[in-house]
């Protein structure tokens, strides 16, 4: 199954409604240093799988990397596991919203 994407500009929209966003960053240590979305949780794609135990299966969450291949991967795993996940098109390099360093 196809896992549905975001446009940035979507995802910004829905923290501005302060929607109810779950977003997981899943980029390595160094790089979210550099930067991350203020909403997002911080995890690894290695740690993924272990870390699935602690989501909720009724929450929706959207998967972020740089540019989108490693968060649709995970995207794709928690997709298999019967999670609702989506992608950030396009990863942090199309994001040109709000970011803080982790």
């Amino acid at each position: 199954m196809a896992i549905h994407e975001y446009k940035p500009e979507e995802v910004q929209d829905m923290i501005k409604e302060n929607k109810d966003v779950q977003i997981i960053d899943v980029r390595e240590d160094d790089e979210v240093a550099q930067g991350m979305i203020p909403q997002a949780k911080h995890i690894r794609l290695g740690d993924i799988p272990e870390a699935a135990n602690n989501l909720d299966k009724d929450q929706e969450y959207i998967m972020v990397c740089r540019s989108g291949g490693r968060s649709m991967n995970a995207a794709q795993y928690l997709d298999q596991q019967g999670f609702k996940v989506r992608n950030l098109e396009g990863g942090m390099m199309n994001w040109d919203g709000e970011t803080q360093p982790k």
